[in-house]
């Protein structure tokens, strides 16, 4: 074998093992890449989702129908009880959130409103008394009184809520019923306000319920979704 020959083949060599090297390295960089942990950005108007002091588990409920709204209230009740008779804990051992969001936002406002705004809210939502087959003048499911007429099977907002729940009330639905409320003549920033006033105590509005339900995850709840 010549000597330009040997030459030329240990350039050949050479630049084969570096090219090697350098596929090496660009996989190796993409693997980083890929593997890199996706943390969300942390915003201090959710920063309540992190106020749970000793609590082992987090769960958010979504609830944006009546329907879904009084299961939310059922299987709060459910976790509670089962943390306690199967798991041998206390209801402090869960930070459980549920959010009330579209047309389930307006079961997170008090008998006041509903004694105001139960005939045109419960016609907008189709949703009436189980007992009067009217829309409600009070807040249904603050009460133990229907049992299995209802979703909530004798469970209620202050029940849950007494145990630890806490309440995310949509503020864009709120501007939304307040504008059918207000209808073409009235005062949609004015009734707005009115329905803001009247949230259960210990509630929080956040600026849309999706997004509540959505950081809530980021924040390391547990998702349940009623149907």
């Amino acid at each position: 074998m010549s000597e330009k020959t040997r030459t030329r083949r240990s350039m050949l060599v050479g630049l084969g093992a570096a090219a090697a090297a350098s596929a090496m390295v660009a996989r190796n960089a993409g693997a980083q890449t890929a593997g890199t942990a996706f943390r969300p950005t942390r915003h201090p108007e959710d920063s309540w989702l992190d106020t749970a002091p000793g609590a082992k588990h987090r769960i958010v409920i979504d609830a944006p129908t009546p329907h879904c709204a009084a299961e939310a209230i059922l299987f709060a009740n459910n976790l509670y009880q089962q943390q306690k008779d199967a798991y041998k804990g206390s209801e402090k051992d869960l930070a459980i959130v549920i959010v009330m969001r579209h047309f389930g936002t307006p079961f997170a406002y008090n008998d006041a409103f509903w004694a105001k705004y139960g005939k045109p809210v419960g016609t907008m939502l189709g949703f009436n008394d189980p007992k009067t087959k009217q829309p409600p003048t009070t807040n249904l499911f603050n009460s133990s009184a229907y049992g299995m007429d209802l979703p909530t099977f004798g469970n209620t907002l202050d029940q849950v809520q007494k145990l630890g729940t806490r309440f995310a009330v949509c503020d864009m639905a709120t501007h939304f019923i307040a504008g059918q409320l207000a209808g073409s003549g009235g005062n949609a920033d004015a009734i707005y306000k009115e329905l803001v006033a009247s949230i259960l105590p210990g509630s929080r509005m956040v600026s849309a319920g999706v997004v509540g339900v959505t950081r809530a995850q980021e924040y390391g709840y547990t998702l349940i979704y009623s149907a």
